[in-house]
């Protein structure tokens, strides 16, 4: 335990720099930790992350609901799909996170961060699925999870 409760890190072996040739470092060459060099692990880098956001409420028009979920899909970069009806909407896009926990709270932010500026209604998150690129992909070729009908923009149901 570090001071005050907190865990210390784990301290990380220091990296070794190569020449360019892919010889050895001369002996001039100090090493570089992963902090220092600003390199990070494969594992803490971003992946990408397939998002299925269910949401819920009161019936809108469905004209003013494609709209706002056009805007939506404008305004975020990774959207794939959006199914609809008049008192409920399915969101599919891919998310780029370190991890898990990280995507699942992106994507339990994002129909509220962008309700004002994409003229959302005020519904409530009553679903949501993350899954890997690996797992997504392995749940097509199974045919398992399949792909919605409409690949790309934003469809009603």
């Amino acid at each position: 335990m570090g001071r005050r409760g907190q865990e210390a890190l784990p301290e990380r072996p220091p990296r070794r720099l190569t020449s360019i040739s892919g010889g050895e470092p001369d002996s001039s060459v100090r090493e570089l930790s992963q902090a220092e060099s600003g390199v990070e692990d494969e594992q803490e880098q971003a992946r990408l992350w397939h998002v299925v956001l269910s949401v819920a409420g009161r019936s809108t028009p469905l004209d003013e609901l494609r709209a706002a979920l056009e805007r939506l899909a404008h305004d975020h970069s990774f959207f794939l799909t959006a199914r609809y009806a008049a008192d409920r909407a399915e969101l599919r896009y891919w998310e780029q996170a370190r991890d898990l926990h990280d995507a699942a709270a992106i994507a339990l932010r994002l129909w509220g961060e962008h309700k004002a500026t994409a003229n959302l209604p005020p519904w409530e998150i009553v679903g949501l699925e993350v899954v890997d690129r690996p797992t997504y992909h392995q749940r097509i070729s199974e045919g398992f999870g399949d792909p919605p009908p409409h690949l790309g923009g934003v469809h009603p149901y």
